[in-house]
């Protein structure tokens, strides 16, 4: 049976992608849960048009996104956390506190997972940390200070 897919699915595919899935997956499954549809020209040529509105509006939030990096590199954002005498954290700062702060000092939100931390930072001081957005890189500097 052929499907639209209304949502990227692990191992079928990605969202407005037509493909041919088993009648029980479809029936049982995907339509259900609202993941797909059937394939009818119809709801083709409706894809197809939902499908260009998406990409073109995909691109704009890339440009977006490109220029919040740019306004990101050399910058310095303030974290104020618990800390220790000899400046050991008490709780890890991790992507999304570090994304909070940024969102919150600088209005740009940038989702976490283009945040390039191994693991939630745990001493205070100056840290650098990468961000990789399509190709475009930013270096930014969270500087943890204790909390008094």
């Amino acid at each position: 049976m052929k499907v639209i897919l209304l949502k990227d699915i692990p191992k079928i595919g990605k969202k407005f992608d037509i493909k041919n899935v088993s009648d029980g997956y479809a029936l049982n499954f995907l339509i259900p849960r609202k993941l797909a549809e059937l394939a009818t020209v119809e709801a083709t040529t409706k894809i197809e048009l939902i499908k260009k509105a998406d990409l073109s509006e995909r691109k704009i939030q890339d440009e977006l996104l490109e220029k919040d990096i740019l306004a990101l590199n050399n910058l310095v954002i303030n974290i104020t956390s618990k800390a220790n005498e000899k400046g050991h954290l008490f709780a890890g700062i991790d992507k999304t506190e570090i994304m909070k702060e940024i969102l919150t000092q600088t209005r740009i939100n940038l989702p976490e997972n283009y945040i390039l931390l191994d693991k939630p930072l745990k001493e205070i001081g100056e840290h650098k940390i990468k961000v990789e957005v399509l190709g475009k890189k930013a270096l930014f500097t969270v500087n943890i200070q204790p909390q008094k």
